[in-house]
């Protein structure tokens, strides 16, 4: 890969992980539910308009739109208004990794070789240390949420697997179209119509501002530009080239954390941390030295074959 392209790997993971920075300042206005609705309203109304709908099966796109979309950001927004802290948040989302991994081999009857099961150990091992820091600090909800927000997005995983799209980033807007309708009910539902319209009087002022940037940003440039640049990536280079440099995403998710809201995790965090990355990354590795994309990345899922990141990715986390 050159150096150019490197670069904007790298420029990708910073853009994804600083993802998570906006999303907490929008949840600073706006309830988690109504603002997963609003965001992906926001993507799917110049989709509809200006981009040519996937030629996948709709079964696996209504499946990556309440997989990725509802159930991924569902729990990841309900997680962080519930205290999870941002940094960690996009540190806990990489068990996506292994659950696709997982549910690939239990579903879709993948082989998962023995390396990607030491990889699913080692992973799981770093995020139960994860968990005991955060049930010390009687935080173990939050975690909780997310790591189900991690099992969402790979559900979603596996319906972009199986839709098979001829171009993925397509496949991640029109995602978009599936998700605003089941989150409006869920919205309504859970956190009522006065809540909802509570935060929309109080986004008219000065104050709510950096939660309408944080939201133009999961949109704008967590969305558009990051799953744009990491498709063209894949198009030209192996999943398995791509792919580890989605690892960056949390370090770059913590230190932006860090700087801008003071957060400081924990040493047992950062441990569990710094193994979940390693078993990641041991699990995505091939067997073979034959160059060839990996099936099992931990990629972006805009590649119909890559175990995602988060967000705004992240977004599109």
């Amino acid at each position: 890969m050159p150096v150019t392209h490197r670069f904007l790997a790298v420029a990708v993971a910073a853009i994804w992980g600083v993802n998570f920075l906006a999303i907490h300042a929008s949840l600073t206005q706006f309830p988690p539910f109504f603002l997963v609705a609003l965001r992906f309203t926001l993507i799917a109304l110049p989709t509809v308009l200006l981009v040519p709908r996937p030629k996948v099966p709709l079964r696996w796109l209504i499946g990556y739109g309440l997989g990725f979309g509802v159930a991924q950001f569902t729990f990841l927004y309900a997680g962080m208004a519930a205290g999870m802290p941002t940094g960690l948040a996009s540190l806990v989302l990489q068990v996506s990794g292994p659950f696709t991994l997982v549910l690939g081999g239990l579903l879709l009857g993948e082989r998962i070789r023995g390396r990607q099961w030491v990889g699913v150990a080692i992973a799981v091992a770093g995020m139960a240390l994860v968990g005991v820091s955060r049930a010390q600090a009687a935080a173990f909800w939050p975690f909780l949420l997310v790591v189900l927000g991690g099992l969402g997005w790979a559900f979603g995983n596996l319906s972009s697997r199986l839709a098979q799209p001829q171009n993925p980033l397509h496949l991640t807007l029109w995602m978009s179209v599936v998700v605003p309708v089941p989150m409006l009910a869920l919205s309504l539902a859970v956190e009522g119509p006065q809540q909802i319209m509570a935060s929309l009087a109080g986004s008219l002022s000065v104050a709510a501002l950096p939660a309408w940037v944080g939201l133009a940003y999961t949109c704008v440039i967590g969305t558009a530009v990051g799953s744009g640049i990491w498709t063209w990536l894949l198009v030209r280079h192996p999943a398995g080239v791509v792919g580890p440099f989605s690892m960056l995403v949390p370090v770059f998710g913590i230190a932006t954390a860090a700087v801008v809201l003071g957060e400081r995790p924990g040493w047992l965090e950062l441990l569990g941390g710094a193994v979940v990355v390693l078993g990641v990354l041991i699990g995505a590795r091939r067997v073979s030295a034959r160059p060839a994309p990996d099936p099992d990345p931990p990629a972006h899922p805009t590649n119909a074959s890559a175990v995602p990141v988060g967000v705004g990715r992240p977004p599109t986390s």
